[in-house]
């Protein structure tokens, strides 16, 4: 059991897992807002020796440094590598402080947020940024049946994108660090980026945060009368070649302006972002929840 528990900001747990906590340690304090400073975060801390924070703050060196009683870290949100955590990981391991993460909570609210945006492109559903009704991407309206669509980076969330597209009759080109056996034996073509970009009519982009593949030449290869999804949780591309291409008969898809990377582009035409994070459902609540309970009881069973 831990002393002291501390919740630095909102975590999003549910109600009952919020209750759990308290069973993991002699006291819990529980931050309903976001720390506006290092200062604040290590004041909040104090000599806690459990912490638990989201997506939303950043967790580093200079910060644990004044906190020498911390002996665990609980992300409560994605953790795919120490280069792209909001927790400085490397130097928390060389404290001997565990950091745990949870992957794969939040993917199939992505999956339906994909499915939904692209029936509504090619069939020309919703209004333009003036209001006026929109028309169907190729000019007639058309199913996913036949399309060919590329994922770049075929993990978690890729992989569940591809097998949307393909229940849907799409054709799948990827592109990731190494062909998957599994997604041959579904009939998916692994190819060079380039490929992949070349000839997808629809391209969905399914990186770790801070990933960039796509800079000028991709742009090239990927021409133009595109459609570019984005559901990282930060861009995919340079801005530069990325706001050119946006000024050809292209279109861009995200969820947040996290996503997106610059507010400039939320106004462009090209553009449809509704700045709403398509991965927070209820059930996507209940999944985190159950996934941090079990990394702390994992710990503490050591």
């Amino acid at each position: 059991m831990f002393n002291k528990l501390v919740a630095i900001e909102p975590v999003s747990l549910i109600p009952s897992a919020e209750e759990k906590l308290h069973t993991f340690a002699k006291q819990v304090i529980m931050y309903d807002n976001i720390p506006q400073s290092n200062s604040e975060m290590a004041e909040r801390i104090g000599d806690a020796d459990a912490v638990l924070l989201s997506y939303t703050s950043n967790l580093v060196k200079e910060v644990m440094e004044q906190c020498p009683n911390i002996k665990y870290i609980g992300m409560c949100n994605s953790l795919y590598s120490p280069e792209s955590a909001n927790v400085d990981i490397l130097y928390a391991n060389s404290r001997g402080i565990t950091v745990t993460g949870i992957r794969d909570y939040g993917d199939e609210g992505v999956v339906e947020y994909v499915i939904s945006e692209l029936v509504r492109c090619l069939h020309g559903f919703g209004v333009d940024k003036e209001g006026n009704p929109e028309t169907p991407w190729n000019g007639v309206v058309e199913e996913i049946t036949g399309m060919t669509c590329g994922i770049v980076g075929l993990g978690k969330s890729g992989g569940m994108i591809a097998d949307a597209l393909s229940f849907f009759g799409a054709n799948i080109y990827y592109y990731a660090r190494s062909e998957k056996e599994w997604a041959r034996e579904k009939g998916y073509k692994y190819a060079p980026l380039k490929e992949v970009l070349e000839n997808s009519e629809a391209v969905f982009c399914c990186l770790n945060k801070n990933t960039i593949l796509l800079h000028e030449e991709e742009f090239e290869s990927l021409g133009n009368h595109k459609l570019l999804f984005n559901t990282g949780l930060s861009p995919a591309w340079d801005e530069a070649p990325f706001a050119k291409w946006l000024e050809e008969d292209n279109r861009c898809y995200c969820d947040t302006l996290g996503a997106l990377g610059n507010i400039k582009f939320m106004a462009h035409p090209n553009v449809r972002c509704m700045d709403v994070s398509t991965g927070r459902t209820r059930q996507a609540f209940d999944r985190l929840s159950e996934k941090v309970l079990a990394n702390i009881t994992d710990y503490l069973a050591r």
